[in-house]
């Protein structure tokens, strides 16, 4: 499930009070969300891009009178699902007609295409993919959001609100378009089959091959009834299990928030002191400023050079809770370092740092986290080479050579994104270099370890279509969010090799890090276990594994033994 950071709430208060450069950074971290809800809920009709920059003008628009903050991605949901159905509302029953004979009906070029490709999609998420085409309008509505929730990137809070329904009522309609999605995936499952049953071949006289809501009724009864086509769909696993964790489809090129209001001034749609009334969406991000409590975010974005930020003090640290050392970090010994800062005080007469050599043993899916101690936490700042994710617009880095400095004192989380189907082989660990001061790595999250089953035979390291990452012998396995505090000054690089790997860094509150851990697991929801508390509170803490306070010429040669 997404949980809204701290810090988006206050650039929602900026942007709301009139700051041009909180508008800019809300657009651009929400418009791919907006455009996965269009796209996938008007099956990628080329009005998309038109609902879309409607949605976002209204959104900017209404900004002065939004009056909880804390709601800004709720309201968001639901304008942009009123948009949907007054864009369907308007159209007339021949429009359809004339987009074929205009050629802009085109199969190739829908929505579920672009899923396909993008995502790298293949077996069972493929067929899923294409059995949302068999869906009615309703259902694809509901779909467009539930897919979201599903795959981590919406709540049933918002899903609810872009529905214009209570949760409750919420839950209804999804299992209705479950159950036709169910539905959907034997039919397409069905047709498929090479040879094809020859009963369902009768049954499909006069079927032009074009997925609609009646024949999926058609054909699904036949499927029901038919032993030979109920045998096909007898290994489909469920379908929270294959949507689970996938990306955002990326915005088409070109769609540009220039164009907004077609027609209309920049000054009408409140855009007026933007960078968004004159430039494209996509523009290279060279830095970001951050609170490390959650308080604000100021992106610096090319080609405009936007002032320095002004400090913003950060929220106190909640009291320290009392913890034991984990078992999960035993200590080890490690080689001499190059010349090292004195460090700060610390509260034990141990050296810093516990260096984690040897491969952890995932604890019980149902056990809770020990107590995580609480930081002191202040401003933390991040430049480098790095683009920006397409969900919540936190630094990533998603080629070799890429790189985050990050310097100040809080806490940083660290999302991992194998991208196995797009490439895999040899596999570089990530390093940090050129520390001063301390890390720790505090904890692990994220609902998951990456070696965790998704589906049968599917990890979020691999599966049995495209084999299955190999760390170095040694190497701790990653869980999908891994949490580290930093008072200092260090890089991290990312050194992918064969396999294609996004590293998201962003920085996190204590809260923030504390909700991870504690959510309780739902694999509808792809969180299958509690994170895991590595924090002993003091200096004893573990360091990551691959850091050092030498600046290497190649980050990716660093000895796996810490050398802190």
């Amino acid at each position: 499930m997404h949980t809204q950071p701290t810090y988006e709430v206050d650039t929602v208060l900026a942007a709301r009070s009139g700051d041009g450069a909180a508008v800019d950074e809300l657009v651009r971290a929400h418009l791919p969300l907006v455009y996965n809800i269009a796209g996938r809920a008007l099956d990628g009709h080329p009005d998309v891009d038109d609902v879309v920059q409607e949605t976002m003008a209204r959104v900017v628009g209404g900004l002065p009178g939004l009056r909880d903050p804390e709601s800004f991605r709720s309201w968001l949901v639901a304008i942009t699902m009123s948009q949907v159905r007054d864009w369907q509302r308007a159209r007339k029953p021949a429009d359809s007609v004339l987009d074929e004979v205009r050629g802009m009906a085109d199969a190739g070029a829908d929505f579920v295409g672009v899923t396909v490709i993008q995502l790298g999609l293949s077996g069972q998420r493929k067929e899923t993919a294409e059995a949302t085409r068999w869906l009615d309008p309703d259902d694809r509505q509901v779909l467009s959001l539930w897919w979201l929730e599903v795959a981590g990137r919406l709540s049933r809070a918002e899903l609810a609100a872009g529905l214009g329904v209570s949760e409750q009522h919420a839950a209804v309609r999804v299992q209705r378009m479950k159950r036709r999605l169910e539905s959907s995936r034997a039919v397409v499952r069905a047709v498929s089959a090479s040879p094809r049953c020859g009963a369902l071949a009768e049954v499909t006289i006069g079927w032009d091959g074009a997925p609609s809501s009646l024949w999926r009724k058609r054909i699904s009864k036949h499927v029901r009834e038919c032993g030979t086509c109920a045998d096909q769909r007898a290994d489909l696993v469920p379908v929270e299990g294959l949507l689970a964790g996938l990306g955002l489809v990326a915005l088409p090129a070109g769609l540009s928030l220039g164009l907004l209001v077609k027609g209309k001034a920049a000054t009408a749609a409140g855009l007026a002191g933007t960078s968004l009334a004159t430039k494209p969406i996509a523009v290279a991000a060279i830095g970001v400023t951050v609170i490390a409590g959650g308080a604000a975010v100021v992106q610096t974005l090319q080609p405009a050079q936007a002032p320095r930020p002004r400090a913003v003090a950060s929220s106190p640290a909640p009291t320290p809770a009392r913890a034991s050392p984990t078992a999960a970090v035993p200590s080890s010994p490690r080689p001499a370092a190059s010349p090292t800062p004195t460090p700060a005080r610390t509260r034990t007469r141990s050296r810093y740092g516990s260096v984690v050599d040897v491969v952890d043993n995932a604890p019980p899916r149902n056990r809770p986290p020990a107590p995580l101690p609480a930081r002191a936490a202040g401003t933390l700042r991040i430049s480098g080479k790095h683009g920006y994710s397409r969900h919540g617009g936190a630094p990533q880095m998603t080629h070799r050579g890429d790189f985050i400095t990050i310097t100040g004192k809080g806490y940083i989380g660290v999302r991992w994104g194998i991208l196995y189907r797009n490439r895999i082989g040899h596999f570089p660990p990530a390093t940090w270099t050129g520390l001063k001061g301390r890390l720790f790595h505090v904890a692990s999250g994220g609902g998951r370890r990456m070696d965790d089953e998704q589906a049968p035979g599917v990890t979020w390291m691999g599966a049995p279509d495209t084999g299955v990452v190999r760390l170095p012998k040694g190497h701790q396995q990653m869980w999908q969010n891994e949490f580290y505090y930093l008072d200092g000054s260090v890089t991290l690089h990312n050194n992918e090799g064969g396999t294609d790997v996004d590293l998201s860094v962003a920085p996190r509150s204590w809260r923030e890090v504390w909700a991870d851990l504690t959510a309780r697991p739902d694999p509808a929801k792809g969180i299958v276990r509690y994170g895991l508390t590595r924090d002993t509170g003091d200096d004893r803490a573990p360091v990551p594994q691959y850091v050092t306070r030498a600046r290497p010429a190649d980050p990716h040669r660093v000895p796996q033994r810490s050398q802190v």
